[in-house]
C-alpha cells in the first residue's frame, strides 16, 4: 500500500522536477513579452513589371548580324541584332527622289505662275486705260454728234470700239482671277504632293530603322531565340530574338494562403530568405496584392508582391525561391504563458495554475499566438505558475 502511494503520489505531481537536475521542466511563469504576429508564405524571386523584354522584329527578313550573347550586359539603345536592309535601303532612295521631284514641281509653281498673274495684271491695265480711252471718244463723238460736227459712221466707230475695249476689260479682269485661282490650286497640289512624298520617305526611313533592333532598357541578355542567316517572319506576333532581363529591379511573389490573405494589407513589412545564401536576410514591403487567386494542387494562394529593400545587386535572380515572412502587427509588454499550457474543455480556454502547491483549473482569454508563446487577455497575473500539462 505504502508503494503503491508513493507511485500514485508521483503520478497526480508532475510539476514536481524531483532531483534530477536533467529533468524536463512542468511548470512555467506568467511573464511579459513583444508579440509579432506573421504570415508565412513561399514565394519566388521574379522580374518587376517592364523589368524584363522579349526584343522581337516588326519587318520580315534575314538576320544578317547577331550581336547578343546569353549573359551579355547590354545598355539602353545598344544594337543587339541586324536584319537585311538592301531592299528597304532602296526603297528609301526611291522616296527620296520621288520628295526631290515634288519639291521641284513646287518651286516651279511658286515660280512661273506669280509671273503670269503679274502679266495679267498688265494686262489689265492695258485694258483698263484702253477702255477709258474708248470711253472718253465716245463721249467726244456723241457730244459731237449732237452738234452735227460729224457724221453717223464716225460715232458708230466709237461705238464699236468702246464696246470692244469693254469686253477686253472683262476678259483681262478674267484672266487675272483665273491666274490667281491656278496659282493658289496648283501651290495647293504641289504643297501636298510634297508632304506626301515626305511621309512616304519618313515610312520607308521607320521601316528601314526596323532592320536595326535595339536594347530597350539596360539588363542582361537572358535567352536568344534566333542565329545568324535565319530568315523571320513577322505576322501577328513579333519574333522574338533575345530575352533582356534587368536585374536591378526585382521583386518576390509571395504566395499566402486564402486563410491568411485576409490579414496581409499594403505597406507592410517583410523579409524573406533564398536557398542560395540561407544565412542572410532580406527586408522588404508589400506593395501589391493580386486580386485573382492562384490555384495549385488545389490550394487557393494568392499573389503578394513585396517590393525589396535591402541591396540584393550581384545575389538575387530570377525563379531563386524564397521563404517569406509579412510581420502583420508588433505588440510590447503583453502578457504571455507557453501555448502548451492551454488545454480546451468544452469550448473554453483551461490552465491549471499551481496555488500552494495544488493545480486549480482557471479560464483564461487568449490573444494573439506567437510561436510556441501564447497571448494571455485576461484571467492571469505577472508571476503566477502554470502547469504545461494538465493534471491526470
Amino acid at each position: 500500500v505504502a508503494g503503491l502511494s508513493a507511485v500514485s503520489i508521483g503520478w497526480y505531481r508532475p510539476w514536481d522536477t524531483g532531483d534530477k537536475a536533467d529533468a524536463a521542466p512542468t511548470t512555467a511563469a506568467v511573464v511579459r513579452r513583444d508579440f509579432s504576429s506573421s504570415v508565412l508564405a513561399t514565394g519566388a524571386v521574379q522580374a518587376q513589371v517592364g523589368a524584363e523584354v522579349r526584343v522581337g522584329a516588326r519587318i520580315s527578313g534575314k538576320v544578317e548580324r547577331l550581336y547578343a550573347n546569353i549573359g551579355d550586359a547590354v545598355t539602353k539603345g545598344q544594337v543587339v541584332a541586324e536584319l537585311e536592309q538592301a531592299d528597304l535601303e532602296a526603297m528609301v532612295a526611291q522616296r527620296q527622289a520621288e520628295l526631290e521631284l515634288a519639291k521641284a514641281k513646287l518651286a516651279s509653281v511658286e515660280s512661273l505662275l506669280p509671273k503670269e498673274i503679274e502679266k495679267a495684271r498688265l494686262d489689265l491695265d492695258e485694258a483698263q486705260a484702253t477702255y477709258t480711252l474708248a470711253h472718253k471718244q465716245l463721249d467726244r463723238e456723241t457730244l459731237l454728234r449732237q452738234r452735227d460736227a460729224n457724221t453717223a459712221d464716225e460715232l458708230d466707230e466709237a461705238e464699236q470700239g468702246y464696246a470692244a475695249a469693254k469686253a477686253r476689260l472683262a476678259i483681262s479682269r478674267k484672266s487675272l482671277e483665273l491666274a490667281e485661282a491656278r496659282f493658289v490650286e496648283d501651290s495647293r497640289q504641289a504643297k501636298a504632293e510634297v508632304e506626301r512624298a515626305q511621309s512616304a520617305l519618313r515610312n520607308t526611313q521607320v521601316q528601314l530603322s526596323y532592320a536595326t533592333i535595339t536594347a530597350p532598357i539596360n539588363g542582361v541578355i537572358a535567352s536568344v531565340s534566333t542565329e545568324e542567316g535565319e530568315t523571320v517572319a513577322a505576322g501577328m506576333q513579333a519574333p522574338t530574338f533575345v530575352t533582356i532581363i534587368d536585374l536591378d529591379r526585382l521583386q518576390v511573389d509571395a504566395y499566402v494562403d486564402e486563410v491568411d490573405i485576409g490579414k496581409v494589407r499594403l505597406g507592410q513589412r517583410a523579409t524573406f530568405t533564398v536557398d542560395a545564401f540561407p544565412a542572410q536576410e532580406f527586408a522588404g514591403r508589400v506593395t501589391a496584392i493580386y486580386p485573382k487567386a492562384v490555384i495549385q494542387e488545389n490550394v487557393v494562394n494568392y499573389d503578394v508582391v513585396v517590393d525589396i529593400e535591402t541591396p540584393y545587386r550581384g545575389l538575387l535572380r530570377p525563379e531563386m525561391t524564397a521563404s517569406v515572412t509579412i510581420l502583420l502587427e508588433s505588440r510590447t509588454g503583453v502578457l504571455a504563458i507557453p501555448t502548451k499550457a492551454v488545454q480546451r474543455e468544452r469550448g473554453k480556454s483551461i490552465v491549471y495554475v499551481s496555488v500552494d502547491g495544488r493545480p486549480e483549473p482557471r479560464e483564461i482569454k487568449v490573444g494573439w499566438r506567437d510561436g510556441p508563446w501564447m497571448e494571455v487577455a485576461s484571467g492571469l497575473q505577472e508571476g503566477q505558475t502554470v502547469l504545461l500539462e494538465a493534471p491526470r
